[in-house]
């Protein structure tokens, strides 16, 4: 039986979880045992949810069908074999073959339910060769998470109730993504988008209604804040459809069982696949784009590779070293009429010029594709400290009309935003920081305000944080796109001093300091002709 966590003690709780897991390290890197913890972590919840299902329909008078799939899957539940539940698990946690029984279960648990196909680790656990006790205590105290209330039965629990179970399994779920990428730092992590970044693309692209795409979607962290972002403007998750694919196959499983466990709903392709060369939706068109590509990826294909590539049309072919571009035409590519696109790049794709990637950032220009740049803080990300930045892209920047489907928006043709949010931030330990909620707001704000949508209030340039530049003003600096060039330096407050009294208190400080340094330099040279080494 779990042990109950309340909310108050989570932070305390996912640390304690952390520590435990911490304790695998000697016999798998770390690189490997996320795998290993997040996989007993979705055992645990969906085992729960089970649980729960199991009893309503007992409590129900319907004890004649708690074995049988559809009365589970009607309500979105996995149904689980007895030697594939937590608490078969739980009573063998301390034998010799714990490893064997867990990687039986995984394999029970896909076999069983078609939507975890390639999402569960394959015999992983018995090729790890994990020390059985180390695995029980952790079996153990992941035993602790109290994935629902003490409700009697699920039908009696209220969509809060079900949000908040979620959301627990959801923060522990976050918090290991989070502290595995900063514990593999430069030579990993590329599986999580820290959350601060991914929340401010929702908060700007705002993706209420259609579909939402991601490329290269790690463990799919965008589509979880997008249903956060639909869930906090009271929005409807049932007017979203998810499309995702990622390359590397272990997180590829992550993503599966990340949306999993927080019953999202997505089309992450058959398989693992390269996007460039093994797109899994050739036909799609999305709304909404929220992705963090890998940065400047080298040598991503060969040179007589993809050159005629339709994704590259009214463009130039992509270098060969260094994938920027080709992701930028390949979401471009997959924009819907009024499609929107925000995502995460280095800084240099705002300027570069190397291997025509100039020229291509032009025409992308002259196509009057850009909506806004944004120049984002350093130290954001645990896994690199290369300065990074935002582009939005948007494919319809003519006025709209208020709709169900869209907010007012006048006539930005011929515009693009420019944001320098460098200064912007809050340190989060030593080395790491986050944006806060309100730079979010403030970001989101100013650039709703720019599109003219009525909620925002006017927008106006701000020196040293937002401009509304021309196609003529980019033209004017060369096609470059870092937002530093247009927003200029901050305007100095005015401290109400006059020029003159300001300049002669400065001079006489000034005065001061220059005869206070001839007496120290005078000090010196007489100390040095005591000790014998005058002039």
């Amino acid at each position: 039986m779990a042990k109950n966590t309340n909310s108050s003690s989570t932070t305390s709780f996912e640390q304690h979880l952390w520590d435990t897991a911490n304790k695998l390290r000697g016999s798998v890197e770390s690189s490997e045992y996320k795998h290993v913890v997040l996989s007993l972590i979705f055992l645990k919840f969906i085992s729960d949810k089970f649980e729960a299902q199991r009893k309503s329909l007992i409590d129900q008078g319907m004890g004649d069908y708690v074995e049988q799939i559809e009365f589970y899957a009607k309500d979105n539940v996995f149904f689980l074999p007895e030697q594939a539940r937590w608490s078969y698990i739980q009573q063998q946690m301390k034998q010799d073959d714990i490893a064997v029984k867990i990687d039986s279960a995984l394999h029970t648990v896909e076999k069983n339910n078609p939507s975890l196909k390639g999402a569960l680790p394959d015999n992983y656990f018995s090729r790890l060769g994990l020390v059985p006790s180390k695995l029980g205590s952790l079996i153990d105290t992941i035993n602790n998470i109290d994935t629902y209330t003490s409700k009697s039965s699920a039908n009696e629990c209220s969509s809060d109730d079900i949000k908040s179970e979620e959301d627990l399994v959801g923060r522990v779920y976050e918090y290991f993504l989070g502290k595995f990428a900063a514990s593999e730092g430069k030579g990993g992590g590329e599986f999580y988008t820290p959350k601060s970044i991914v929340a401010l693309i929702a908060e700007m692209i705002e993706p209420y209604k259609g579909k939402i795409y991601d490329p290269c979607c790690g463990s799919g962290g965008m589509f979880v804040q997008s249903l956060k972002f639909i869930d906090s403007h009271k929005g409807n998750k049932k007017d979203i459809s998810i499309y995702g694919q990622e390359y590397t196959n272990t997180t590829y499983k992550l993503a599966k069982m990340n949306l999993a466990v927080r019953g999202i709903a997505a089309n992450l392709g058959e398989v693992a696949g390269d996007s460039f060369f093994k797109d899994q939706h050739p036909d799609l068109k999305a709304d909404f784009i929220m992705a963090n590509p890998p940065f400047n990826q080298k040598q991503w294909r060969g040179e007589n590779e993809l050159v005629a590539d339709p994704r590259w049309a009214g463009f130039n072919v992509p270098p060969t070293g260094n994938a920027n571009y080709a992701w930028i035409m390949h979401m471009i590519s997959k924009l819907s009429e009024n499609g929107t696109a925000g995502f995460v790049l280095a800084n240099g794709s705002m300027s570069s010029n190397t291997s025509g990637e100039g020229e291509i950032r032009k025409k992308i220009i002259e196509k009057d594709l850009v909506d806004c740049m944004i120049a984002l803080p350093g130290q954001l990300f645990y896994t690199t400290q290369i300065p990074v930045c935002l582009w939005f892209i948007s494919k319809n920047k003519k006025a709209v009309d208020a709709s169900e489907d869209f907010a007012k928006r006048r006539n930005r043709q011929g515009e693009t935003l420019f944001i320098d949010a460098r200064e912007m931030g809050r340190m989060i330990s030593r080395v790491n920081k986050e944006l806060t909620t309100d730079d979010i707001a403030h970001i989101a704000r100013t650039y709703h305000a720019w599109r003219g949508e009525d909620k925002d209030g006017a927008y106006e340039d701000i020196s040293g944080y937002c401009k509304s530049a021309t196609l003529e003003d980019i033209k004017a600096n060369d096609y470059v796109l870092t937002p530093g060039r247009y927003v200029g330096a901050a305007d100095i407050a005015d401290d109400g001093i006059p020029f003159e009294e300001k300049m002669n208190e400065l001079s006489q400080t000034l005065f001061k300091q220059m005869a206070d340094g001839k007496a120290l330099d005078n000090l010196i040279c007489q100390s040095l002709e005591e000790l014998g080494y005058g002039k």
